[in-house]
């Protein structure tokens, strides 16, 4: 009886393991324990990440856990681009140096999930100074009273943006 409880059990471990590697496939998550989603599956994170110095506030779609290191995943809805837009790629490594600054463990790359493609953004010292470098420009923008112009003719492109409320260009 106690040999067939413990195969039992044994069996379901097997089968929970399964299930999560499924999971983890489906989603495009990279191996780990996911500590924390935006989409509501887990919530070890309960507020944003947030850097005083920068002003720079986020909530990566994941943070999967490997080890010692947290890895941000973002995740899009839309098919990939031959290459990854920019505002994406920076959106991703803002989330690396938040999750440095924050949890005091560096991400070594953050990934960039598309509907059908998946981008390894690497958060080497050199991507962190470009990123640095485009909240200063934006934080002049922000000093000068207005953001540069618009870079698209997407009414629902506008109508997504997170500046929409503050922009004196909106399209729709």
């Amino acid at each position: 009886m106690a040999v067939g409880l413990i195969g039992l059990a044994g069996l379901l471990g097997l089968l929970l393991l399964w299930v999560s590697a499924r999971r983890h496939k489906r989603l495009g998550l990279p191996a780990g324990k996911i500590v924390y989603s935006d989409t509501g599956i887990r919530q070890e994170l309960e507020k944003p990440l947030y850097d005083r110095s920068l002003g720079l506030t986020g909530r990566p779609d994941y943070l999967v856990r490997q080890g010692k290191r947290l890895i941000p995943v973002e995740v899009k809805s839309a098919a990939a681009p031959p290459v990854p837009y920019d505002s994406h790629v920076f959106q991703v490594l803002a989330y690396c140096l938040l999750v440095a600054r924050q949890m005091g463990t560096r991400p070594p790359y953050g990934l960039l999930r598309y509907a059908d493609r998946e981008f390894r953004i690497d958060f080497t010292y050199e991507a962190e100074d470009r990123l640095l470098e485009v909240l200063a420009e934006i934080r002049r923008a922000e000093r000068r009273g207005g953001l540069p112009e618009r870079s698209h003719a997407s009414a629902a492109r506008c109508r997504a943006c997170g500046f929409r409320e503050l922009c004196d260009q909106r399209l729709a």
